[in-house]
């Protein structure tokens, strides 16, 4: 039988990852790499030229890269390319791809602000930074007009990379219903502000994330040492693709599962809670929004930056960055009651903005206790905002944290939280779009016990306790 490899190439804002998965989902071979920010005096960028650089030598490397036979892109939102394919750069940009970290966008705000559309038309809060994606390109287009008018196409950022091996320019609704202000997720539609701005022809008609674009462009095949038949898809957005195995199996088992709702926890730089739930839960204020998932049906959605925020709080209690802490420690930190309070992020989350209090002696031992329990208590927070029932799924890099998980399920006793058994869902999503129309999804989690530490609810309500007080 032939063998049907998929490539997942999965940008993360903080990692980049190549992963080789079978028709089973096993995984054959991977790479990881740093995601480096470009600093430049125009304004910090995305180095896609070191990633291409990468992505290429490693695929070189490989021996299996022959025996590929589809590759998707999955990667971070709130990015997306100015290209014109006749331009001299090899990469195709026009400008270079803003990082949505920088905060110096601010100087035609009151423009955007009497330009974008309210929340009740896109689910997408005003977010700091360049997290609304309409708020960067509003930005480029005015900071940088006669380039901005060279410009063919607006590639979200997977289909910017699609575009990168097969010549072609597609657009998807994950990356564009993630916060971006462009999209109108309850019609299924462009935002009014895409029309207001003429950015419709440029942004392209969306399809969905499963469609094969096209095989991969004969320089790459040069490149890379891919086969000729190599097919490329279309592509989604990183955190969709964590929730995508999750609906797809819901749709398998719908008479079974009786519709029931649910909840995906997708972890890594971002924690984003995804839930199956009603929009009407969704407070703008509260850095609650409506992703899109990949039939195009919006997601109530409430995240903060846990990934981020976890070292943060290590950092600043003179910790290292490791997800293990003892359950002796994290039972003295609880009688104790040493805690930190938001803001680790620069305003990001429910408590974006406020000033962090913190409750603890600086010493290494209790750090990454400290920041377990902070990263567990939004968790719960953010449940509760979505109005959280059924099971609940945990992805990603907190799944190295079992203390974290299992108090989660401490606090969610009217709850199954089930962990998934590998750490790479989003990679595992995108390579099922390469099976979507005919393959079968089987998610393999097992059920996490709750913990039974004492004095986990004092403790929490004495951090909210502290929050209403700094609020």
């Amino acid at each position: 039988m032939k063998n049907q490899y998929t490539l997942v190439f999965d940008i993360g804002k903080t990692h980049i990852k190549l992963q080789v998965v079978d028709a089973c989902f096993n995984t054959l071979v991977e790479a990881k790499n740093k995601n480096q920010v470009k600093q430049t005096e125009l304004y910090p960028q995305a180095d896609v030229d070191a990633i291409w650089t990468w992505l290429i030598t490693t695929l070189q490397s490989w021996s299996i890269t022959q025996d590929i036979s589809a590759i998707i892109v999955t990667t971070h939102g709130a990015t997306a390319a100015l290209i014109n394919p006749a331009t001299k750069n090899e990469n195709g940009l026009v400008l270079p791809i803003l990082d949505y970290e920088y905060n110096e966008i601010q100087d035609f705000d009151e423009e955007y602000t009497q330009l974008r559309p309210a929340f009740t038309e896109t689910a997408s809060p005003a977010l700091p930074a360049g997290l609304n994606l309409g708020r960067q390109l509003y930005w480029l287009n005015r900071s940088f007009p006669a380039e901005f008018s060279q410009v063919t196409h607006i590639l979200m950022y997977p289909q910017y990379w699609a575009w990168r091996f097969t010549g072609l320019c597609t657009t998807e609704v994950t990356s564009l219903g993630c916060h971006t202000d462009l999209w109108a997720p309850q019609t299924g539609n462009y935002s009014s502000l895409v029309d207001r701005l003429s950015w419709r022809t440029l942004l392209g008609k969306p399809v969905p994330a499963w469609t094969e674009i096209a095989n991969v462009q004969t320089k790459v095949l040069k490149q890379t040492g891919l086969k000729y038949d190599c097919k490329v898809f279309v592509g989604v957005h990183d955190s969709n693709a964590s929730y995508l195995r999750y609906l797809r199996n819901q749709q398998q088992h719908a008479s079974r599962l009786d519709n029931s709702e649910f909840t995906v926890i997708s972890s890594g730089t971002w924690t984003i809670l995804m839930s199956s739930g009603s929009l009407a839960r969704l407070d703008e204020h509260k850095d609650m929004l409506a992703n899109v998932d990949v039939l195009g049906n919006p997601v109530p959605c409430a995240r903060f930056m846990g990934g981020r925020e976890y070292e943060t709080i290590c950092t600043q209690l003179g910790g290292g960055h490791e997800q293990v802490c003892s359950a002796s420690v994290l039972q003295f930190v609880l009688d104790q009651k040493f805690m930190v309070t938001p803001d680790f992020s620069g305003g990001n989350g429910p408590f974006g903005g406020m000033s962090p209090i913190i409750k603890a002696p600086n010493k290494s031992q209790y750090a990454q206790t400290i920041a377990t329990l902070y990263c567990v208590l939004m968790i719960d927070y953010q449940l509760n905002q979505l109005s959280s029932s059924g099971a609940i799924y945990i992805e990603g890099a907190f799944l190295q944290n079992s203390l974290m998980c299992q108090l989660i399920a401490q606090l969610r006793q009217t709850q199954t939280v089930f962990l998934s058994t590998d750490d790479s869902g989003t990679v595992q999503g995108a390579a099922l779009l390469s099976q979507w129309q005919q393959g079968k999804v089987k998610v393999e989690h097992g059920v996490c016990l709750g913990s039974s530490f004492t004095g986990l609810a004092e403790y929490k309500q004495h951090w909210l306790d502290l929050i209403n007080k700094t609020s």
